[in-house]
C-alpha cells in the first residue's frame, strides 16, 4: 500500500506533468507510447541538464577566451617591458664600456704623466747631488782661503814689524837703506792685495753657497711635490686592482711572483728599477723614490696579470642571464649561462691558449682555453668554432659563434671559469673588474 507521501508526489508531478500519450501512425500499424508523470520529470531532468552543462562549458570558454586574451596581452606587454629593460641594459652596458675605455686612457695617460715625473725626478735628484758636491767643493776652497787668509795677515805682520825695525836702522847705512825700504813696501802692498783678494774670494764663495742652498731648498720642495703626485696617482691605480684581485679570489703576491717569473728575462717590462746610492747611506729622498718605483712596478705587473685572467664579458653584443652557478634541477651547475640570438660572436675572457676545441658530449661544440695561475675557462653549445687546439688567443679576441648545440634547451653560452680543476663562480671575475675595466 503507497504511503501518503507518494500519493501527494504523484499528484504534483500529475499536476506539472500530466500523463501523455504519443500515438505513432504507419501505414499497416498505429501505436502509442504512455509518458508517465515521473518518465516526463526524468527526461525534463536530463534536458535540464544538457543545458546547463552547455550553458556552463560556453561560459568558461568564454571565460577562458577572455583570459587568453588577456594572458597575451599580458604576456606581449611582458615582452614590451623586457625589450625596453634589455635596451637599457644594453645602453648602461655601452655606457660602461665606454666608462672603461676612458679610464683606461687616462690610465695611460697617468702612467705617461708618471714617466715623465720619473724623469724630472731623476734630473732633480743628480742636480741635487751635483749642488751638494760643488757647497762641499765651495766650502773646501773657503777653508783653504781663509788658512791663506791667515798666514798673509801673519806675513803682513812681520813685514810691518821688519819695516819699522829698519827704518831706524836706515839712516845710518846711508844709500842702502832705501833699497831695502822699497823692497819691503813692494811686498807690503802685494800681501794686501793678495789677502784683499782672499777676503773678496771667500765673501764670492759664501754669497755662492747661500745660493745653492736656496736652489736646493727649491729643488727639494719641487721634488716633494713630484713625489706627493706620483704616490697618490699609484695609490689611486694600484688599491683597485688589489681589492680586484683579491675579490676574485686570488694571492696576490702569489700572483706577482708568478709573473714576474714569467719577465724575468734581459729587456724585459720587469727590469729592477733603483736609485744608485754609490756606497753611501740611502737617504730619505732615495728610499722614497725606491717605495715609489717599487708601487710603479707593482701596478705594471698587475697590467699583466690582468690580462692573463679571465676578468672580462665573454660577450659583447645584448645578452641576458639565464641560470647562474650553483644547483639547480638536483644537479651542480658549474657555470653562467648569456642566452642571446643564434650566432652570437663569443670572445676569449683573457690571453691563453686553447686546449680543446670540437665535440664533447653534453656540452656540444665546446672550446677550452687554458690561462695563466692555472686557471681554465670553458665556453660550450657553440653552433661554430673559430679558433684551433694549440692556437695562443688575446682577450677579446673572437673564438666561437653562439648556438644549440650538446644538451641544450635553446640558444645560449654556457661559459665556466675553473681553477685547479675546480669550478668557480665565473661572476666573482666579472663583478670584480666592474670598478677596474
Amino acid at each position: 500500500m503507497r504511503s501518503r507521501l507518494g500519493i501527494k508526489i504523484d499528484h504534483l508531478l500529475e499536476r506539472t506533468f500530466p500523463e501523455r500519450r504519443l500515438f505513432l501512425r504507419s501505414d499497416s500499424d498505429t501505436r502509442f507510447i504512455r509518458l508517465r508523470p515521473s518518465t516526463q520529470l526524468l527526461a525534463f531532468s536530463g534536458a535540464t541538464v544538457v543545458v546547463a552543462w552547455a550553458i556552463i562549458a560556453s561560459a568558461i570558454l568564454l571565460m577562458d577566451s577572455i583570459g587568453s586574451g588577456n594572458f597575451r596581452e599580458q604576456a606581449k606587454r611582458d615582452q614590451q617591458t623586457y625589450l625596453n629593460r634589455l635596451n637599457a641594459l644594453s645602453e648602461e652596458r655601452d655606457l660602461r664600456t665606454e666608462e672603461a675605455l676612458a679610464a683606461q686612457e687616462r690610465f695611460n695617460a697617468a702612467l705617461r704623466q708618471v714617466s715623465v715625473m720619473q724623469e724630472q725626478l731623476l734630473e732633480s735628484e743628480t742636480r741635487r747631488r751635483e749642488l751638494e758636491t760643488g757647497i762641499e767643493v765651495i766650502q773646501a776652497t773657503l777653508r783653504k782661503t781663509m788658512q791663506e787668509r791667515e798666514i798673509a795677515r801673519d806675513e803682513a805682520v812681520e813685514l810691518q814689524a821688519a819695516l819699522e825695525d829698519g827704518g831706524t836702522a836706515l839712516p845710518s847705512a846711508g844709500g842702502a837703506g832705501d833699497g831695502t825700504m822699497d823692497l819691503l813696501a813692494d811686498a807690503l802692498a802685494a800681501t794686501a792685495a793678495e789677502r784683499d783678494k782672499v777676503v773678496a774670494d771667500a765673501q764670492d764663495a759664501l754669497l755662492r753657497a747661500d745660493e745653492m742652498r736656496s736652489e736646493i731648498r727649491l729643488l727639494e720642495e719641487k721634488n716633494d711635490r713630484i713625489f706627493r703626485q706620483l704616490e697618490e696617482a699609484m695609490t689611486i691605480s694600484v688599491k683597485p686592482l688589489d681589492k680586484m684581485f683579491s675579490q676574485a679570489g686570488l694571492n696576490t703576491d702569489s700572483l706577482l711572483k708568478t709573473v714576474r717569473r714569467g719577465y724575468s728575462g734581459q729587456g724585459g717590462p720587469m727590469a729592477p728599477l733603483s736609485f744608485s746610492t754609490r756606497g753611501e747611506t740611502p737617504s730619505e729622498h732615495t728610499l722614497r723614490a725606491n717605495r715609489l718605483l717599487d708601487q710603479m712596478d707593482r701596478l705594471n705587473v698587475y697590467r699583466i696579470a690582468a690580462q692573463k685572467a679571465p676578468f672580462a664579458l665573454p660577450l659583447k653584443s645584448p645578452f641576458r642571464y639565464t641560470s647562474g652557478f650553483g644547483p639547480r634541477w638536483g644537479r651542480m651547475h658549474s657555470g653562467t649561462d648569456f642566452a642571446a640570438p643564434h650566432g652570437t660572436p663569443i670572445y676569449a675572457t683573457a690571453d691563453g691558449v686553447v686546449t680543446h676545441a670540437g665535440w664533447s658530449s653534453g656540452y656540444g661544440k665546446l672550446v677550452k682555453i687554458q690561462h695563466e695561475f692555472g686557471i681554465e675557462t670553458r665556453y660550450a653549445h657553440n653552433s661554430k668554432l673559430i679558433v684551433k687546439v694549440g692556437q695562443r688567443v688575446s682577450r677579446g679576441q673572437q673564438i666561437s659563434a653562439m648556438g644549440n648545440t650538446g644538451r641544450s634547451t635553446g640558444t645560449h653560452l654556457h661559459y665556466e671559469v675553473r681553477v685547479g680543476g675546480r669550478a668557480v663562480n665565473p661572476m666573482i671575475y666579472i663583478k670584480a673588474a666592474n670598478n677596474v675595466f
